[in-house]
């Protein structure tokens, strides 16, 4: 299970560069990761940052955390609204460059990375996610589905009063996506409290299992939340939400290509105050088609994935880093969480 909050860095210009390295270097020995990962991701990280200062005006933000609990590895999400490239896999070559510089740079974060992945579009920017691992035995294990997330605090705040699970099963994946009330210490209270309790005892119906976190959480400030069921013998998904979170159910419709979607409706209610008298669990078809979005109130909820041409073949977490740096309120905890099939 990894639930692992961002850590945030604003870049606003070249100024806060040299703090910024130094602070993610610091954070990448906390994880235990080995002199030469840490040298890894020293080049990552300024490449990233010598990107931002070439290519945008309005500088960007890195988003760092550590990979998995135990830690396994660390993950570094770069992100701009600056002009983006109309031909991105043309500037992963080494030689190519719009800035008139050696056009090392993206290549270089590439080859540093265990794990790469690049979106960019012409007028909306670009993100850049890299993972570096301790080994190759902590890296991923292939699955039929991939699962990836945004979770980044209130800007100026520490603690993050979202929260998520992800709990591998025989038959799929358990998912819950939280927002305790609020934002700050009290929020991640609620939030983690929720957490603990839906791993200590994976319930496999979402409804059963929100209803012990609605008994569970009662001395907290509260929460909303949606819990799910993936299960991939049966091509189902199963799930149940509570309050204000909200989820998006895509398809990939062919031969047209075209992405529809069916939202994901959460039920009224407080967990740990008030809920229904009676919620049921509901259930939708799964298959290697379909990407769940799951996010929280931090999120704008008029965003839509057809504006970004292909994004959808990317990583979960790519497309949870898109979202977020499109449409993050900045006035809230926010929390993007992406599972999307194989």
């Amino acid at each position: 299970m990894d639930v692992n909050q961002h850590y945030r860095f604003t870049v606003p210009d070249r100024s806060y560069a040299s703090l910024t390295k130094k602070d993610i270097t610091r954070l990448a020995e906390s994880f235990a990761l080995s002199e030469g990962a840490v040298g890894r991701v020293n080049i990552i990280v300024s490449e990233m940052l010598t990107n931002l200062e070439k290519h945008t005006t309005q500088g960007g933000e890195l988003l760092v955390k550590a990979i998995g609990k135990p830690i396994k590895g660390i993950e570094i999400i770069c992100l701009d609204n600056g002009p983006g490239m109309a031909d991105p896999n043309l500037m992963l070559q080494d030689g190519v460059s719009t800035y008139g510089s050696a056009g090392e740079g993206l290549g270089a974060i590439k080859r540093q990375s265990d794990v790469f992945d690049l979106y960019s579009q012409a007028q909306v920017g670009t993100v850049i996610v890299a993972q570096v691992y301790k080994s190759t035995k902590s890296m991923p294990v292939a699955r039929r589905y991939e699962i990836g997330n945004v979770m980044v605090p209130k800007p100026k705040e520490v603690d993050c009063g979202d929260g998520y699970a992800v709990i591998h099963h025989e038959r799929g994946v358990y998912l819950l996506a939280l927002d305790g009330l609020g934002h700050g210490t009290h929020a991640q209270e609620a939030a983690t409290t929720a957490v603990k309790i839906y791993c200590e005892d994976p319930i496999p119906d979402p409804a059963s299992a929100l209803r012990a976190i609605h008994t569970g959480i009662r001395r907290t400030r509260g929460a909303v939340g949606l819990a799910a069921n993936i299960d991939i013998t049966q091509n189902k998904l199963s799930y149940c939400g509570i309050g204000n979170i909200a989820g998006k159910l895509f398809s990939m419709d062919s031969p047209l290509s075209k992405l529809t979607y069916k939202n994901v409706i959460s039920y009224n209610g407080i967990l740990g105050h008030n809920v229904p008298g009676t919620f049921n669990t509901q259930s939708l078809d799964w298959n290697r088609n379909k990407i769940l979005v799951v996010h929280s109130d931090g999120l704008k909820s008029r965003w839509d994935l057809s504006r970004y041409p292909n994004l959808h073949r990317h990583l979960p977490t790519t497309i949870a880093a898109v979202l977020y740096k499109d449409h993050s309120r900045q006035t809230d905890d926010t929390l993007v969480l992406v599972c999307k099939a194989k």
